[in-house]
């Protein structure tokens, strides 16, 4: 069953500007299965909500204790 709301994907482009971070990082994190993304042809496509939920759980809180 395919939904009507399918989200919005982005090139590898799109998320290394949205992420701030260069194409060749985001093609590792694919390549290692940290970010999903979906083969089309030649490139790849990544699911907007993907990125949101990778940046979601990457958040880095430092220790001041120590």
């Amino acid at each position: 069953m395919v939904s009507k709301d399918n989200g919005t994907f982005l090139t590898v482009a799109e998320v290394a500007e949205l992420m701030r971070v260069s194409k060749m990082t985001v093609y590792r994190l694919v390549h290692s299965g940290d970010l999903p993304a979906v083969r089309v042809g030649r490139s790849f496509r990544v699911h907007q909500q993907a990125v949101e939920e990778y940046l979601g759980s990457s958040v880095y809180s430092a220790d001041k204790t120590g």
